[in-house]
């Protein structure tokens, strides 16, 4: 019996000291991986810049207000700056390329088959966050502190953080009145995306009274970028309030015809969706066409042919008798 008890005793510790070697192993394994996911062993990381504290619109970039921060290279944000140099890989929107770069992208897209304005043009060199020339660098855009520093939230070097920032080459500011219906309620914001439709009184000829006139509403203008709300050019304000201009981005013949448009009728604009890239095709409207009437087709006036009457002339005495006779012709 006392043997039995014995090797029972002894078991049981062996079992106890097993369990407690495998409990030990389970822990010493978890304890090396909490240690490599402390130390970002095993995965890939890059040294970017962040910024030390909050930016506000305006402000001059100085080394004193960036830090260095390791961001996982899977999960880089696109034109973030790197500490190696430049910046990471972005697509320059389309409306930013100057007209040589717009037909030499279009001549590349027709080969490799995509869609240029939608992607726009993919730049993988671009300067340095503090380049060797000393030119500054401006914020466009609030940046919260820790957030990571990229081209689109800031100026270029030697370049300032003023509405001339926001316009591409080629491209000119124009500024559009507005009130709380045709300036959307006040929700628009600068980076937005409008259409502009002109409203106004267009002569027409009628057959039978003449001149007229009628209102009609025309799509003159798709897909405006605006670039300010009365004298803010960054969209940081939630709070939605009534414009009473709104500053566009447009090529020198749009603002010609915009200008002609806006002291010649009404202007308006529609909201266009973020990532909305349709095309919109021409679009008019008139009273007409808005009712659902068709205008009535002028009568046909029919002129009855008279019978011809042929006659000679005879003079009886003092008198000139005209006489009937058949019509040869």
């Amino acid at each position: 019996m006392r043997v039995v008890f014995g090797l029972v005793l002894i078991l049981g510790f062996a079992l106890a000291g097993f369990a407690v070697y495998l409990a030990n192993g389970y822990v010493n394994s978890y304890r090396v991986a909490l240690a490599k996911a402390k130390s970002g062993e095993g995965i890939e990381t890059v040294e970017v810049y962040v910024a030390a504290q909050r930016l506000e619109y305006g402000d001059r970039l100085d080394p004193s207000l960036v830090k260095v921060a390791k961001f996982p290279k899977a999960s880089l944000p696109e034109g973030v700056f790197l500490k190696t140099g430049g910046a990471a890989p972005y697509y320059k929107p389309w409306d930013e390329l100057d007209k040589a770069t717009r037909k030499t992208l279009k001549t590349a897209a027709k080969e490799a088959g995509f869609d240029p304005i939608k992607t726009g043009l993919r730049v993988t060199d671009s300067p340095d966050l503090f380049p060797e020339t000393g030119e500054e660098r401006y914020v466009m855009r609030s940046i919260e502190k820790g957030e990571a520093l990229i081209v689109a939230r800031l100026t270029d070097p030697g370049q300032d953080a003023g509405i001339t920032s926001r316009l591409g080459p080629g491209m000119r500011a124009f500024a559009i009145k507005v009130d709380v219906a045709s300036g959307v309620s006040g929700f628009l914001r600068p980076g937005d995306r409008v259409d502009v439709y002109w409203t106004g009184r267009v002569a027409q000829m009628n057959d039978e009274m003449g001149r007229g006139s009628t209102d009609v509403t025309k799509l003159i203008e798709t897909g405006v970028k605006l670039i300010a709300i009365d004298q803010q050019a960054y969209g940081d304000n939630s709070s939605a309030t009534i414009a009473r201009t709104v500053t566009v981005s447009a090529l020198p013949e749009q603002v010609a015809a915009l200008a002609q448009a806006q002291s010649t009728g009404r202007l308006s604009l529609a909201l266009v969706g973020s990532g909305d890239t349709s095309e919109v095709g021409p679009v008019e409207v008139d009273q007409m066409s808005l009712l659902g009437l068709v205008a009535p087709e002028p009568e046909k006036v029919v002129e009855i042919e008279r019978e011809k009457v042929c006659t000679i002339r005879t003079r009886k005495g003092g008198e000139m008798v005209e006489i009937p006779i058949p019509c040869t012709n």
